[in-house]
């Protein structure tokens, strides 16, 4: 990953916490190019050191939106239900 694209995914996250609630959606539209894998670690990079810096709701939100990027894209493995997996075991008292 290049530094200048470090520095767009450092924006478009900046943007993502700037704007108003719900409109996520259209930010991450507007810039889709920019919508990777590489974007997703950076989200978590950056919602870590939120964490350890006590901005507990930003760190939640990246996480979040960071989780739901990962899944869009593939990276976020679909865990099953058990009950899904093998309902005769789950239906087992």
């Amino acid at each position: 990953m290049t530094e200048e694209r470090q520095v767009l995914y450092f924006d478009l996250i900046d943007q993502l916490l700037k704007c108003p609630n719900g409109q996520e959606p259209e930010v991450l539209e507007a810039q889709p190019e920019l919508i990777d894998a590489g974007f997703v670690e950076t989200m978590l990079q950056v919602a870590t050191a939120f964490a350890h810096q006590g901005n507990q709701d930003g760190a939640q939100f990246l996480f979040f939106v960071a989780r739901e990027l990962a899944k869009q894209l593939g990276l976020y493995p679909e865990v099953p239900n058990s009950e899904d997996v093998n309902p005769e075991v789950a239906n087992k008292e």
